[in-house]
């Protein structure tokens, strides 16, 4: 008979990790301390999710629904979430003085998207040590905004907080009424502080500590160069098609001046790709917009990040191999490396997974809710995504809608491929034998 550790895989660990961090959220919400006026439990789960999920979405305003305590809650859980339970897990053992085993180590790969288990504690420590710093210097230079505006203590506690949920790109934000941070849209230093935290939180652990080490381009490995290329191109086309189409919107760009414009566009297009926080309304963006921010939400950040999405490479892998197609090519390559085949199976059963998985819920939805079709789309991708924006019907969702958005934002944090695999029986072992191929036609 089966024993039950051989059937935890590490998929599968990854999953019941995170329900189980989600689980301990959301009965820490629904105490009494947490908030002041009670919460439900379906609230609270949704709270906890996004949180751990590091989504942003919120049925209720955490400036002013709870209390600092649920708010410090709130906050541990996105840390933790964005690190990944299983990183914060480590950094307890290495305190502890506890080793590591192998099962756990092959966890921990799963869970960074390593290809060998070798170095991993090493790389561990690398993150839990630049996260602090960064999050550190994020929170000092807010400080020189939020203390001014509103005291020592709640200005230093914002700081923190903010700091933190824009590195691990949750999007929770404390400023009250739903508002993240459309009251700072003139303001280049908060806009700058924040966007460089979730951009680089977004590039994901692993480019972070091989820069960091070669800090060249060229010297970089295959996975880095792409992440970064991809990042950089997304980025750029973000800020220029979103400046055009809401250069003339009286509700978001217009009353701006020209820079303005400009560097609102940036924050949005890298807002976009998980990070949540807004600066202009996305209530009032035109329909166009929207739609191009589905496109930018569904890709999402890189791989071993605190964001979600597809991820940059699985988009760039897509891409590449269309255009190796297109021109003809037997192999797909780029930056004078060759990709395994089975890289790009994997890429596309991302893909589909993906697609299917909003499909479905995009279509109860539109029974279940009362909202225009594109607001529903661009929640239940902002859901999967991990992203956080939301043209305002999270609040409004039905008990049956919330759940179905809790569900998505879990499956796009703990990914598709991951939790297919985490449900799966078994991995197939290789079969001793192989069909006949015969060819059949396509398009």
């Amino acid at each position: 008979m089966e024993k039950m550790g051989d059937r935890l895989t590490p998929a599968r660990v990854l999953v019941l990790g995170f329900l189980a961090l989600i689980i301990i959220g959301t009965v820490l919400l629904t105490l009494p301390v947490s908030t002041y006026q009670g919460i439900s439990i379906l609230d609270a789960l949704f709270t906890a999710t996004s949180a751990v999920c590091v989504t942003g979405l919120v049925v209720q305003d955490t400036g002013t629904f709870f209390t600092p305590f649920g708010q410090a809650v709130i906050l541990i859980l996105i840390q933790v979430g964005g690190l990944g339970f299983m990183t914060a897990g480590t950094l307890i053992f290495i305190i502890l003085g506890k080793r590591i085993t192998l099962k756990e180590r092959l966890v921990i790969q799963e869970a960074l998207n390593q290809l060998t288990i070798a170095g991993l504690i090493r790389l561990i420590k690398k993150i839990i040590i630049f996260t602090f710093i960064i999050e550190g210097i994020g929170a000092i230079i807010l400080a020189f905004r939020f203390i001014p505006l509103w005291g020592w203590g709640k200005g230093a506690y914002y700081s923190i907080f903010h700091a933190v949920s824009a590195f691990c790109n949750a999007g929770f934000d404390l400023m009250g009424n739903y508002q993240s941070l459309t009251g700072f849209a003139d303001d280049y230093l908060v806009r700058g502080v924040i966007m460089s935290l979730f951009i680089i939180g977004g590039l994901g652990f692993t480019v972070l500590a091989e820069f960091q080490v070669k800090k060249r381009f060229k010297l970089l490995s295959l996975h880095s160069k792409i992440v970064i290329s991809a990042t950089l191109f997304l980025l750029l086309l973000g800020t220029i098609t979103i400046c055009i189409l809401e250069y003339t919107n009286s509700h978001t760009l217009e009353g701006l001046e020209f820079f303005q414009r400009v560097s609102n566009s940036l924050f949005t297009s890298a807002t976009a790709r998980t990070a949540g926080f807004n600066t202009i309304p996305t209530d009032m963006l035109q329909d166009s917009t929207l739609y191009f921010i589905l496109a930018l939400m569904f890709v999402g950040a890189s791989p071993a990040s605190t964001g979600g999405g597809i991820k940059t490479t699985t988009f760039s892998i897509i891409i590449i191999a269309v255009i190796s197609i297109i021109k003809g090519q037997e192999d797909v390559s780029i930056y004078k490396r060759r990709l395994p085949f089975y890289i790009l199976n994997k890429a596309l059963s991302i893909v589909v997974i993906s697609v299917t998985i909003i499909f479905i819920i995009s279509i109860f939805l539109t029974i279940t809710e009362d909202f225009s079709f594109i607001g529903i789309l661009f929640e239940t991708v902002s859901a999967f995504g991990t992203v956080g924006l939301s043209t305002g019907i999270t609040p409004e969702l039905s008990p049956l809608g919330r759940g179905l958005i809790t569900f998505t934002m879990f499956t796009g944090r703990v990914g598709p491929l991951t939790l297919t695999l985490a449900l799966a029986q078994r991995l197939k072992k290789k079969a001793p034998f192989r069909y006949p191929e015969e060819r059949i036609l396509i398009g």
